[in-house]
């Protein structure tokens, strides 16, 4: 939500989605009573067929914040058949099918574009009870490399973010446990936790004009997490 009110005040006609309406609404709302432009719809990305018929009927879409992801940190041998299927489902094959729907309607409407993938820096290195995770994000990693070399040549920019561990209501469990939070904060090297805004001025960047030459590309934006 926090990237539909950064692209918003940038100057974008944004649209949110979600699986339940009622928050994207509001933001929407908000977002239009302060003169900007937004409107929200209920669509559940693990299904293909509403995913292809709502860009259909409602696009197309220069830019597309690929951004639905979830995790279920356990270590692999503990981690049952239903996690590793949500994951790989909303993490990697939801991810794959909005891209190609948006694309189509990018190719079929002879529009440029740019794709920003949420990823992670877990797309670039492992971590404890994170295997499924990292698989996820890898998946996503790789997918941004190629669909990039596939679409460059309709003008179609393909980049991914990827954040070290934000301050948010789904982190928040895992970083009050003093412990987890040391071990986090103490590979992040300028010592502190990202914040939703670290992520919003890279994302806004790679969806406009400014990254004109940057496709198949990760931005690390994890404190220099992945430096070491």
């Amino acid at each position: 939500m926090a990237a539909a009110v950064a692209l918003a005040e940038a100057g974008a006609h944004v649209t949110l989605v979600a699986r339940t309406s009622s928050e994207t609404h509001e933001i929407a709302n908000a977002l239009v009573s302060a003169g900007m432009k937004a409107v929200s719809a209920q669509l559940d990305v693990t299904d293909s067929k509403a995913v292809a018929r709502f860009v259909s009927e409602t696009g197309p879409y220069p830019i597309l914040i690929n951004n639905a992801g979830t995790n279920r940190p356990a270590l692999l041998v503990d981690t049952p058949d239903e996690d590793i299927d949500l994951m790989l489902n909303l993490n990697v094959r939801a991810s794959l099918c909005v891209a190609r729907e948006v694309v189509r309607g990018l190719i079929h409407h002879q529009l440029a574009g740019s794709i920003v993938q949420i990823s992670s820096q877990m797309g670039h290195v492992g971590a404890t009870k994170r295997t499924v995770y990292c698989a996820t994000k890898h998946a996503m990693e790789g997918m941004t490399k190629a669909l990039a070399t596939e679409v460059g040549k309709h003008g179609i920019r393909v980049n991914s973010v990827c954040p070290t561990f934000i301050a948010t209501e789904m982190t928040r469990a895992q970083l009050e446990e003093p412990v987890f939070r040391a071990q986090v904060l103490d590979k992040i090297a300028l010592g502190r936790l990202g914040e939703l805004t670290d992520v919003m001025g890279p994302i806004v960047f790679l969806a406009s004009d400014a990254a004109a030459l940057i496709t198949g590309a990760s931005l690390l934006v994890d404190g220099g997490w992945t430096a070491a």
